[in-house]
Order: C-alpha cells, then sequence, then structure tokens
C-alpha cells in the first residue's frame, strides 16, 4: 500500500492537495481526466477516476491440461467467487461430453453464470448480473427464508408424525449455498473495488459482518438437513412436545437475528439471548427425562444427538444476533 502526508495548499478560493505521482502513473491519468470523489461514513474520502469500466469485466482463463473433475470444479468455483466476470474454459483436444457436463453442474449452484459461447475446445462463461444493482440485505433476507422454510417444515413434520421428512428439505439447502456464494463474491469484489462497496452501501465493517452472518446461515441450512435426516423415521417414538416447543424457540430466534442484523436493532439482539436462555432450559430438561430411560440405547443415542443438533442451529442465531452493533447519537 501505498502512503504518505500531504500539505492542503489555498489558491486564490480553492483548497488544493497534490496526487501521488505514482497512483497518477499506476491509472494511467492524463492531464485533463475526471476524477470521482466519494465521502465515506467514517469522514474519509474515496478517489477514483470517471472512466466506463472494461465491458469485457475481469476475465480469468482455465486450461484442461491434465485438469482431474474435482479441481475443474474448484477452479470454477474460486473464478466465481473472487469476482470473475469472463471464465474461458479450454485445452489444445477437443471437451468431452463428462466435462461439459461437470461444469454445468458447477454452474447451476452459481447464480449469475451463463455460457455466452462454446464450440469443440473451449466454452466461455459469463457473469451476467450487475453487482452495482443488487442488495445483499435482499440476498441475506432470501437466504433466511429458505431456512426457515425447512426447519418450519421439519417442526410440522414433527406435529403430524410424519416419516419423511428428509425428503421434504432435501435439496433446498442447496439453494442456500447457491445465495450464499453469490453473498461471498459480492463481498470479495466490494472489498477489491471501493466503487462497488459504496453503491451497495457497505462499510468496511458492514462487509466483515456480512461475511460472518451469511456464513452462520449457510451453516445453519447445513445443520437443519442434518436435523432432518437425523429424524427421519424417529417421528413415531418422540414422546416429547418439548422437542416441538424447543424448535419454535429456535425459529424465533432465527427471525429476531436476522431481522435485528439487518435493521441493526439492539433490542433484537437481547431477546435472542433471552430466547437462547429459554430454549437451554427446555432442552435441559429434555436431557434429563432422556437419562431415565433405561435399556434403550438407540433411542437415547438419537435424542442426544438431536438436542445436539438443535444446540448448535441455536447458536449460529446468537452468533448472527452478535453482530448486532449499537447505534450512537452524537450531539
Amino acid at each position: 500500500m501505498f502512503q504518505n502526508q500531504r500539505r492542503l495548499q489555498k489558491i486564490g478560493s480553492s483548497v488544493l492537495m497534490s496526487l501521488p505521482a505514482e497512483w497518477i502513473r499506476t491509472v494511467g491519468l492524463k492531464k485533463g481526466d475526471i476524477l470521482s470523489i466519494e465521502i465515506n461514513d467514517d469522514k474519509s474520502v474515496t478517489i477514483f477516476p470517471v472512466s466506463e469500466r472494461n465491458s469485457q469485466g475481469k476475465e480469468i482463463a482455465i486450461h484442461l491440461f491434465d485438469l482431474s473433475h474435482d479441481k475443474l470444479i474448484n477452479q470454477i468455483y474460486g473464478a466465481y467467487l473472487l469476482g470473475y466476470d469472463i471464465i474461458k474454459i479450454g485445452g489444445k483436444n477437443q471437451i468431452n461430453f463428462e466435462n461439459r457436463e461437470i461444469i454445468k453442474k458447477a454452474m447451476r449452484n452459481l447464480i449469475g453464470l451463463e455460457i455466452v459461447d462454446e464450440d469443440g475446445l473451449n466454452m466461455t462463461i459469463q457473469f451476467l448480473l450487475d453487482a452495482h444493482s443488487m442488495n445483499i440485505s435482499k440476498i441475506l433476507k432470501q437466504m433466511s427464508s429458505i431456512v426457515n422454510g425447512m426447519h418450519r417444515d421439519i417442526i410440522n413434520a414433527m406435529k403430524n408424525k410424519e416419516t419423511d421428512i428428509d425428503l421434504l428439505v432435501r435439496g433446498r439447502d442447496d439453494e442456500v449455498n447457491r445465495q450464499y456464494f453469490l453473498i461471498v463474491r459480492l463481498i470479495r469484489t466490494a472489498m477489491m473495488d471501493r466503487r462497488l462497496a459504496s453503491s451497495l452501501d457497505l462499510s468496511n465493517i458492514d462487509i466483515l459482518d456480512y461475511r460472518i452472518a451469511a456464513n452462520h446461515l449457510e451453516n445453519a441450512g447445513d445443520l437443519i438437513s442434518k436435523l432432518s435426516s437425523q429424524l427421519s423415521g424417529f417421528f413415531d417414538e418422540i414422546k416429547y412436545e418439548k422437542i416441538i416447543e424447543a424448535n419454535f424457540i429456535i425459529l424465533e430466534m432465527q427471525e429476531k437475528s436476522i431481522s435485528g442484523f439487518i435493521t441493526k436493532d439492539t433490542e433484537k439482539s437481547s431477546q435472542v439471548v433471552t430466547l437462547f436462555n429459554k430454549f437451554n432450559t427446555i432442552s435441559n430438561l429434555i436431557k434429563n427425562d432422556d437419562i431415565k430411560l433405561e435399556g434403550n440405547y438407540q433411542f437415547l443415542l438419537k435424542m442426544i444427538n438431536t438436542i445436539y443438533i438443535m444446540d448448535e442451529i441455536a447458536k449460529c442465531w446468537v452468533d448472527i444476533a452478535d453482530l448486532i452493533k449499537p447505534i450512537y447519537s452524537i450531539r
């Protein structure tokens, strides 16, 4: 990072400051070029040239020489998450049917990618969404809505003693992952492009907080999928209404933590902690009831695993609530 100090000069009624020559050369500026200046929330300023972005965007090439299928998928995911707009895949030989199907399968998990050019030797994939027009809080709420729906379906299945709950939530976690990858892409790009961060209305601390919150949401989706697998075919044995009650508390924790995080409502953060304490009280009662069971070790093990997964889900919402920062008014 280039850093030095500059002294302000007054010429007539204007206050001027010279720009570093090294920066001028790096960005290719010349006399008469126009600069844009943005004032940030922390009273710092961001300066960048006013020029059309490269219409082709950031571009990367992936060569298929000796690439295993796993490495090919990892490179596509990596290019997407690092903010590349164009991904060119090719090699000296024809791209075989298997590789093409692997590429298309990877693309289905990455929102905004489309094949824009294709022949026997090459495939060109492009990110067609405008990052500057996106709303990161809206994407986070979409993630939360899917996760909430998965969990709510599990609770309803428990109430109705259904046995195929795993089928109800299967595949929906993939959509959570798609939204998560899009948020990670936006955040990483915003960290490198101050203009994008400004258009998304993200400060540096917001970028960090959204990355952490999205990670907890994605983790909660995985845990809820595990919960559905754990409980599948198990409902006819469950006699504890407390388990359903505990899950409703976790649902309420999620709704308050996500809403509070997006609106920066510190009161909801406190409510999440209160709900977590209530959940702990109920889960301890369930554990105490389980200890009284004798001989049914398989049932006991399932109950212990179920409570553990529920506890991990609840902690995800506590961790998101912890990100809610107080807003102070300075008079």
